[in-house]
C-alpha cells in the first residue's frame, strides 16, 4: 500500500479524503508524522497556501504528501473571504463567528451566489502538480444542520435544497470541491 502524508490535523478533511481513496493509499497526518508545527498558510492564494504547506512537510520529513487549502467565495463581497475563509472573524479560526460575520455583511444582499474551491498541491520525489475541486451554491440566510464543518450549515450546493450540514457525508463528498479535487487527486497517483 502507498503512503501519503496529508499536511493536516482535521480529522473531518481526513474523514473525506479517506471515503474517496477505498484504503488504497495509507494516509498519515502530521500527528503521526511527528509534525506538531503550526505550519504558515501566508500567501495571497489558495494554490500558495496549499503549497506552501506540502512544501513544509516535504523538506522537513522528506515524505510524498499533499496538502490543500479551500476558500469559500461569495460574490457579492468580491470573492472573499477566499484565502481568509478559516479566519475571516479573528484568528481564533472559530466557524461561528465565522458565519456570523458572513451573514451579517450579506444582510441586506440578494446577490448569495457562492463557490467553494479547493485546490490540493501534490508533491511526490520532489514533483509539484496542483489540483482543483468547485462546487458552485448559495449561502442561506441562517445555520440549518448539524454534519459537517466549517461554513456547511450556511452553504447550499446549487441543485440541492439542503446545505452541507444537512446532506449525508456520502453526497457532500460525491458533490463537493474537496471531495472533486481528491478524485483529481486519486485518477492521478493511479495513473503513475
Amino acid at each position: 500500500m502507498k503512503e501519503l502524508v496529508f499536511a493536516t490535523n482535521n480529522k473531518n478533511k481526513v474523514a473525506e479524503v479517506e471515503v474517496k481513496l477505498h484504503g488504497a493509499f495509507n494516509i498519515k497526518t502530521l500527528a503521526e508524522l511527528g509534525c506538531h508545527d503550526d505550519i504558515p498558510e501566508t500567501a495571497d492564494s489558495l494554490e500558495g497556501n496549499a503549497l506552501q504547506k506540502a512544501r513544509f512537510v516535504y523538506e522537513r520529513y522528506h515524505c510524498n504528501c499533499f496538502a490543500d487549502d479551500t476558500g469559500l467565495e461569495v460574490e457579492a463581497l468580491n470573492g472573499a473571504p477566499g484565502v481568509y475563509t478559516a479566519r475571516y472573524a479573528g484568528e481564533s479560526k472559530d466557524p461561528d463567528a465565522n458565519m456570523n460575520k458572513l451573514l451579517t455583511a450579506l444582510t441586506n444582499e440578494s446577490n448569495r451566489k457562492a463557490r467553494f474551491r479547493t485546490i490540493i498541491a501534490l508533491i511526490i520525489d520532489g514533483q509539484e502538480t496542483l489540483f482543483e475541486g468547485r462546487v458552485d451554491g448559495t449561502i442561506r440566510t441562517e445555520k440549518c444542520g448539524q454534519k459537517g464543518f466549517g461554513y456547511d450549515p450556511i452553504f447550499q450546493p446549487d441543485g440541492y435544497d439542503k446545505t452541507f450540514a444537512e446532506l449525508p457525508l456520502e453526497v457532500k463528498n460525491h458533490i463537493g470541491h474537496r471531495g472533486k479535487a481528491v478524485e483529481k487527486l486519486i485518477a492521478y497517483l493511479n495513473n503513475k
